[in-house]
């Protein structure tokens, strides 16, 4: 491995670990004097003496997979007449354009039997189809992957729950997972330090719409289940399903709470109401001797609250804190779209005490998979109309006429364009305006290769950023940091220096914001967070600035961390309803509730009704 990747102690740890996760590393760079190509092993019998099986092989195997990583495309004609040799060398189209391969080590004895057979990597994906849960038996299979399989090895031995690798990352010298599966799920998740509730009522909360996994609090225990993947298919629904009755049912916990996402488009909030007008939760997993008739509540949670609240939850923070919540998506209680929010929260209230600039997505949905589109949008609230004849721009020549004078529709008159403040899609701008990535083949592809384009650069220098500080929440106006790059773009600055420089800008911001709220504790959430550079950055930039930053680490700091975050704040809901901190309130005719986590006078806020509340925002003139 260390012939073609960076492997630190750790990584290499962790890739020997009982837990086998598949390891992200960063590939080195071809070296110029390239080494002879390395001794093919000779084939052995898979049930000969000299077959190595078990931990005890590990060393050797990391050894043999760094050797195996080591060839370049001129290394090849290092193939010697008559000695049996082995082209180990990883092709390109396994992490097209990715300077990271994901790594991981025979984790059961039939990989193992096959890696002593065979004696050189194997590049291995999970038995689904994309969207879809992976298979469990072997009939499945056959049906479902018969167009991408030619040839099926089957057992005897059967599959009870779904489990897909694990993937991790390390950052800062720590492990970061960002896929939480086989070796990790369902370990618990302690909140001995969160509000108790009383008689420590189970709670079930159901996660987002994509990287879906659930949780089931009992007592401080919260035991998170495996990555159940994107709510984009029938399947994959079954499958949330089946978890979400699963659970409560192995723990024999029958969930007297549900916590759900506000967004009411979501598969996972419409099951939670579901359960609320049903006659109660046994159809989905009430233990026996449950009580059928009582019905569950169900508190709504706004997404990026949970996401701050998963972090705190998972490093047992200290109280007050500034949570910095930046990803793609997620409904906010104005019914806009966020996703680049700070939170300051207190052990009474959580509120919005600052966001980026808002603007808009031409065509909803699809401006996220379209980074174009967000960067149209954006340039239009900052050039009008003005944009449209700018031709040369990247963005901008990236449409045809027709494409063109459609979007200009829905820009002007406001048609299907949600306001936006998310920092995934600043990315997603910025690849644009770069011309790095105009469309998309997959969830965060932008991002993830204006990162890559930085390798290598070596810079402080950051564009202009004012921030509102008189506007309640205060306001990051991306405006000149938006004239900086396109000047950079015109000028013919690198892509690489302009994405250093926009991540540099980034961390800054976080710093700035930190300074003008003022508590010492900072968390760090949201999809955003699985970017190597700008964790780094961000939390070096902190820590000179005598702050303490948080982020995860043994829970993803994506969506699949959400449900954690969704447990933590029922939990404070239902710790600020047993305390009565602003008198008693009556339960509503519906059973819903939304624990919009914004303070409204005192305590925990709670409406009773399925719109979400306004928030009351922090006045932050200092």
């Amino acid at each position: 491995m260390k012939e073609i990747c960076e492997v630190s102690v750790l990584e290499e740890r962790l890739l020997q670990s009982p837990e086998a996760p598949i390891v992200l590393l960063r590939q080195l760079n071809a070296r110029p004097h390239p080494s002879p190509l390395p001794q093919a092993r000779e084939k052995r019998s898979p049930l000969s003496d000299e077959t190595e099986v078990g931990a005890d092989s590990n060393d050797k195997r990391v050894q043999e997979t760094r050797d195996g990583c080591s060839l370049s495309p001129g290394e090849r004609a290092g193939v010697r007449a008559g000695v049996e040799q082995t082209n180990l060398e990883i092709a390109p189209s396994v992490a097209p354009g990715n300077p990271n391969l994901g790594v991981m080590l025979p984790s059961n004895p039939l990989h193992h039997l096959l890696m002593a057979e065979l004696g050189f990597p194997l590049v291995a994906t999970s038995g689904n189809l994309n969207d879809e849960p992976i298979c469990t038996d072997e009939f499945e299979a056959l049906e479902r992957l018969r167009d991408i399989a030619d040839v099926f090895l089957v057992h005897n031995r059967p599959i009870v729950r779904h489990a897909d690798d694990s993937i991790v990352r390390v950052m800062l010298d720590r492990e970061m997972v960002l896929r939480r599966a086989r070796g990790y799920a369902p370990l618990p998740v302690a909140l001995n330090h969160q509000p108790p509730t009383i008689h420590h009522q189970p709670i079930l909360a159901i996660g987002a719409h994509l990287k879906n996994s659930v949780a089931l609090a009992v007592s401080e225990q919260v035991f998170l289940s495996q990555h159940i993947g994107d709510l984009e298919t029938e399947l994959a629904n079954q499958a949330f399903r089946r978890m979400a009755a699963d659970l409560p049912r192995l723990y024999e916990a029958a969930p007297e709470v549900i916590a759900a996402d506000l967004h009411p488009d979501y598969l996972s909030t419409q099951f939670a109401l579901e359960q609320v007008r049903s006659s109660g939760f046994s159809q989905s997993g009430l233990p026996e001797g449950g009580t059928p008739n009582e019905r569950p509540r169900i508190i709504q949670v706004q997404h990026h609250i949970a996401h701050v609240l998963s972090c705190l939850g998972e490093n047992e923070t200290e109280l007050p804190a500034l949570g910095v919540a930046w990803d793609g998506t997620g409904l906010g209680t104005d019914g806009t779209i966020w996703g680049g929010e700070f939170f300051l929260v207190t052990n009474e209230s959580v509120e919005r005490v600052a966001h980026w600039r808002p603007f808009r997505l031409p065509g909803g949905d699809g401006a996220a998979k379209e980074p174009r589109r967000a960067a149209l949008g954006l340039l239009y609230e900052l050039l009008g109309a003005e944009v449209f004849s700018r031709t040369k721009l990247p963005t901008a020549a990236a449409f045809s006429n027709v494409e063109h004078a459609a979007l200009q529709t829905m820009l002007t008159r406001g048609i299907n364009a949600p306001w936006c403040c998310s920092v995934g899609r600043l990315f997603d701008v910025v690849a644009s305006l770069s011309g790095v990535r105009q469309q998309m083949r997959f969830e965060g592809q932008a991002a993830m290769e204006l990162e890559f384009a930085l390798e290598g650069v070596m810079t402080d220098t950051a564009y202009d950023l004012p921030i509102d500080v008189y506007q309640s929440p205060m306001r990051l106006d991306w405006a000149r940091m938006i004239e900086g790059i396109l000047a950079d773009v015109a000028h013919g600055v690198a892509t690489g220096e302009i994405s250093a420089k926009f991540h540099n800008t980034l961390a800054a911001a976080m710093v700035s914001v930190a300074k003008h709220i003022g508590v010492p504790r900072v968390a760090l959430s949201g999809g955003c967070f699985q970017n190597r550079y700008l964790t780094e950055r961000a939390v070096t930039r902190l820590r000179e600035e005598g702050f303490q930053p948080y982020w995860h680490q043994r829970v993803p700091t994506n969506d699949g961390g959400i449900a954690l975050g969704q447990v933590v704040a029922a939990k404070r809901e239902l710790a600020a309803r047993s305390a009565a901190v602003c008198g008693s309130t009556s339960r509503s005719n519906v059973d819903t509730e939304t624990a919009s986590g914004f303070r409204e006078g005192c305590g925990w806020s709670v409406g009773h009704s399925r719109a979400p509340l306004q928030p009351t925002t922090h006045h932050a003139s200092r």
